[in-house]
């Protein structure tokens, strides 16, 4: 984390939320203050106001894909860096108030995202419920506690928060579900390179250019730079106009990837740096395998480049 350690976190509120849940997995969060938002851009704009130290915001989901807001408050304002990813299991269940049994519940509060990923569920066990729509799962939580709703599908930390019995867990169609969270902060040195980093960009590119885009890529491919994920967001100038977000492998600090910068620098009209960071860690200690670089694109490789390099200058030739 750059600069003094944070001790103000800001998150997607409300509470009881897979937001809140996503942080207390941040150790420093743990021991710090924790303050619910009520939306991303709200929690974003407490970091560069100095009202809190960092954010942590959703970026993507494994069903409902990236979340836009997230993307275009990045893209614009002040700048803000990621400075770690936060990959959560999304589990949900089904809360209600103590004793309600499944054929007592008529009414259903859920946050969309939440009762589309949960459709199967609804379909076979509670076929003749109506479903209503909330801002929140946390929203949703409070709703079945009060009584306005029989039952709320809702993280798990949400039914416990709002003290609701869990009827049935793990009611999600797809069981294997993720949500991505960044842990967001104002700009500063970025955390040391681990050897399995990522570098997010928000790439705008010559519109009027043939080619632009794939000349983006190919100062990343020549350098045996990994994309793992490209998404575009329109910028509001005029249709058609669009930003890039890319995820890579790799750290500034590494040669081969500050290349690739600099190339973008070159061929782009703007390249934002969103953060390098190190990829997600499972309880376990495991990650998601690393692809290599193919042979002669390797740091290692980079490096004795460069050092031929520095000798041929110098007029040693060997």
């Amino acid at each position: 984390m750059p600069g003094t350690p944070p001790t103000r976190f800001v998150y997607l509120g409300p509470e009881g939320t897979f937001a809140e849940q996503a942080l207390r997995t941040v150790s420093a969060a743990d021991r710090g203050s924790r303050t619910p938002a009520r939306s991303v851009g709200e929690a974003l704009e407490a970091v560069r106001a100095g009202d809190a130290d960092a954010a942590l915001v959703p970026l993507e989901n494994s069903i409902g894909g990236a979340v836009g807001v997230t993307l275009d408050e990045l893209a614009e304002g002040a700048p803000l860096v990621i400075t770690r990813e936060v990959v959560l299991p999304v589990e949900f269940v089904l809360g209600a108030r103590p004793g309600t049994p499944l054929d007592a519940i008529h009414t259903v509060a859920a946050h969309p995202q939440a009762s589309t990923q949960c459709r199967g569920w609804l379909r076979e066990w509670l076929p003749d419920a109506t479903v209503v729509d909330v801002l929140s799962n946390g929203a949703a939580a409070s709703g079945a506690a009060s009584g306005e709703y029989d039952a709320a599908i809702c993280a798990p930390v949400g039914a416990v928060r709002h003290r609701l019995e869990v009827v049935a867990d793990k009611i999600a169609d797809h069981a294997d579900a993720v949500t991505r969270f960044v842990l967001v902060s104002r700009p500063g040195p970025p955390p040391p390179p681990t050897g399995d980093d990522v570098t997010s960009l928000a790439v705008y590119i010559a519109h009027d250019r043939v080619g632009a885009l794939l000349s983006v890529l190919m100062e990343l491919a020549v350098r045996g730079v990994n994309l793992t994920r490209i998404e575009s967001r329109p910028t509001g100038e005029a249709l058609g106009r669009y930003v890039f977000f890319l995820d890579c492998t790799g750290h500034v600090a590494d040669v081969r990837l500050g290349e690739a910068l600099q190339g973008l620098r070159r061929v782009c009209a703007d390249v934002r740096f969103l953060g390098s960071y190190p990829r997600h860690r499972w309880l376990d200690g495991s990650t998601d395998r690393p692809i290599p670089a193919p042979a002669g694109l390797s740091d290692t490789d980079y490096a004795d480049a460069a050092a031929w390099l520095a000798r041929l200058r110098t007029g040693h030739l060997t």
